[in-house]
């Protein structure tokens, strides 16, 4: 079958992805998109008190890890509870222009409906005018601006929040 046609399998993120998952987070970094200085240091962990394995999505293409994205409900008050949040996406350098984030956003939706979202929203930097374009193409409208709320590399970045309804 043409790569073209392959579509990635998107499944819960589980303990053993740590390694891939650190490794990949690693390869991507950029700050294009990430607001910390600089890579996490090989032999750190990816999973910690914070960013269980229950919050990740993990994408696979052709047997490998190719990508992840982050999803949680962004706070823990029950007037917030029916919107999830994407805090996180990646796509390893090689699978990228395969589908991937693609399949991981639609996966990221169809699990918010699942937890009875009605609403999920995310944050992109300014700068990041592929990540934009694919959260436009995606059904995600740019809801506020943050001008000027990072200093990344000696330039001030917007932070842009972006959401999109799940339910009619």
């Amino acid at each position: 079958m043409p790569a073209s046609h392959i579509r990635p399998v998107i499944r819960r993120a589980v303990r053993d992805d740590d390694a891939a998952l650190a490794a990949l987070d690693r390869r991507t970094w950029s700050p294009l998109h990430a607001v910390q200085p600089g890579p996490p240091p090989a032999g750190d962990p990816f999973f910690d008190a914070v960013h269980l394995p229950s919050h990740f999505l993990v994408a696979e293409y052709e047997g490998r890890v190719a990508g992840y994205l982050r999803l949680i409900a962004p706070t823990s008050l029950p007037a917030h509870a029916h919107v999830r949040q994407i805090q996180g996406l990646a796509v390893d350098t090689w699978a990228r222009g395969r589908g991937i984030a693609r399949a991981l956003l639609e996966a990221a939706c169809a699990e918010s409906l699942r937890q009875g979202a009605a609403r999920i929203t995310l944050r992109v930097l300014g700068h990041n005018a592929p990540a934009r374009r694919l959260y436009e193409s995606a059904g995600f409208v740019v809801e506020g601006i943050l001008p000027g709320e990072y200093l990344i590399e000696g330039e001030y970045v917007d932070d842009v929040l972006m959401g999109r309804r799940l339910t009619v």
